[in-house]
Order: structure tokens, then C-alpha cells, then sequence
């Protein structure tokens, strides 16, 4: 019988775990940097406008480390000793787990860009953007820890309900575009609110890339 083989068998070696411990690390600072747009959606609804300030600073903070992070582990793994296609699996996963938090980083540049009074059918239809991203990030890292545990199965389960999400992300776009629409805005508010919704889909878009990614390595690991 065919040994079970682990994605990241490579975490048992002694020379890998320091790029174990970082990407631990660009995981949670991905997180976080999703966790900090949302308080600043929070506070730019309620209209506290200097704590969404402050908030849309640590995202930018944050984006920066998780750039710093896998800036790291890209050229730890072309300097390691794994075989090229686990190498190529693993560098390819981090960077397209970085883009999540670009593209969060760009979504948080537009909203703070965004001033004057916002319809409350634009700011319900933000906010419910801004949750389906939270939820999906939240499934995206416990999905990460599964693999990394080879519970393969619960890691497919994760997965396809991130898939689940990124269809309800994109019925949530469309629902944000026709509030935006009919909301008669200034024409700044109309295309930075109409940015805004491109960029929260696309942050659930590559989060669902990530998703994607952690299913073909669980099948391949079976």
C-alpha cells in the first residue's frame, strides 16, 4: 500500500522549520490585516473618522509584514533543500496568499477616500461585503492549519465552503453595485463606493484561489 504522502512532509526537517515558524506567521498577518480593514469599516459607518484613519493605517502595516514575510520565505525556499515540485507548490501558495493581502491593502486605501454622507443601503451593502470576507479569511486559516496537520478531509470541507462564500461574495457585489447606482452620489463617492465593491469581491476572489490551491494539495497528498 502507497504511503500516505504529506504536502508539507518538509515540516519535519530540522532546515525547514524556521519557514514552518514564518509561515505561521504570514497566515496570522494576513488575518489581521483583514481584521483591521473591518474596524475600519466599522468606525467609518458609525462615522468615527480618525479611529478608521488609525484602523486603515495598521492594515497598510500589516500588508507590509506579511510582504516582509513572504519576501522571506520565497527566498528561503529557492535556497532550500526540497524538490522542486513541493518548492514550486509551496512558493506558488505563498504568493498567492500574499494577494490577499493586497488586495485588502487596496480596498482600505479606497475607503479612505471615501468622505461626505453614504446612503445607508451603500453602508448595509459594505458592511455585508466586509463580513463575507472576514468569514472567509477565518475558514481560509483554519483550512491552512488542517493541511498543515494532514487532516486532509476537514481541509476540503473548508475549502469548498470558501468556495460557498466567494458565489455569495459575488451576489453581494452586485446587490453593493445597484445600491451604488441608485444611491445618486456625488460622481467621486459613485466611483470610489463602485472601486470599493470590485475590491471586496476580489479580496473573496483570492481567497478562493488560496481555497483552490489547499484542494489540489490535499487530493495530491492522498
Amino acid at each position: 500500500m502507497r504511503e500516505t504522502r504529506n504536502i508539507l512532509g518538509w515540516l519535519g526537517l530540522a532546515e525547514e522549520q524556521s519557514i514552518l515558524q514564518d509561515a505561521k506567521k504570514h497566515v496570522e498577518e494576513i488575518y489581521k490585516t483583514v481584521t483591521f480593514f473591518a474596524e475600519g469599516v466599522k468606525f467609518f459607518i458609525q462615522g468615527d473618522l480618525e479611529a478608521k484613519t488609525q484602523a486603515i493605517e495598521k492594515v497598510r502595516q500589516s500588508e507590509h509584514q506579511a510582504d516582509i514575510l513572504r519576501s522571506k520565505m520565497v527566498e528561503q525556499l529557492s535556497e532550500g533543500m526540497l524538490l522542486p515540485p513541493d518548492r514550486e507548490d509551496l512558493m506558488h501558495f505563498v504568493k498567492t496568499l500574499d494577494k490577499v493581502a493586497d488586495w485588502t491593502n487596496g480596498a482600505a486605501r479606497l475607503l479612505g477616500f471615501i468622505e461626505g454622507q453614504i446612503p445607508e443601503s451603500v453602508l448595509k451593502n459594505i458592511s455585508s461585503g466586509t463580513d463575507l470576507i472576514v468569514t472567509s479569511v477565518s475558514k481560509l486559516r483554519e483550512a491552512i492549519v488542517a493541511l498543515t496537520r494532514n487532516e486532509l478531509k476537514n481541509a476540503i470541507i473548508l475549502s469548498q465552503e470558501i468556495d460557498r462564500l466567494e458565489h455569495e461574495a459575488d451576489d453581494q457585489k452586485k446587490a453593493m453595485i445597484e445600491a451604488v447606482i441608485h444611491a445618486k452620489l456625488e460622481p467621486v463617492s459613485l466611483l470610489l463606493t463602485y472601486q470599493l465593491a470590485e475590491y471586496l469581491e476580489g479580496v473573496t476572489d483570492k481567497i478562493e484561489d488560496c481555497a483552490d490551491f489547499i484542494k489540489v494539495l490535499a487530493i495530491k497528498s492522498k
